[in-house]
């Protein structure tokens, strides 16, 4: 059974940093191709948006373009887990934010929810003055 645990919301002001971290069990991220991790967002009364995942036949990583410069994904395949580096955040980053997990994912579509069939219970961040 996948299970996926994120940590690291707050609150913080604008401007600041956070870096959330996703905690897999049950399932293995390979660099074989097919697989994506990523995260999405969602903010009230907002559709889920991705935000960052990364691909792992080529580590290729995409990101919103609300994001682009300002968040990095990253994984650590030997411990199964996910991070998200956020900084320069603003109070639009403010959001419960969801780590997410596929197999056989398109690589020109990992910010699209249908790619992931695992879905962690997220955290929120918080961001404002």
């Amino acid at each position: 059974q996948v299970q996926l645990k994120e940590s690291g919301g707050g609150s913080v002001l604008p401007g600041g940093s956070l870096k959330l971290s996703c905690a897999a069990s049950g399932y293995t991220y390979d660099d074989y191709g097919g697989h994506c991790m990523g995260w999405f967002r969602q903010a009230p009364e907002r559709e889920r948006e991705g935000v960052a995942a990364i691909y792992s036949g080529d580590s290729f990583a995409d990101y919103a373009d609300s994001v682009k410069g300002r968040f990095t994904v990253s994984r650590d395949n030997a411990n199964n887990m996910l991070y998200l580096q956020m900084n320069g955040l603003k109070p639009e980053d403010t959001a419960l934010y969801y780590c997410a997990a596929g197999r056989w994912c398109g690589r020109g579509g990992l910010l699209a929810a249908r790619e992931y069939t695992w879905w962690g219970q997220g955290t929120q961040v918080n961001i404002s003055s």
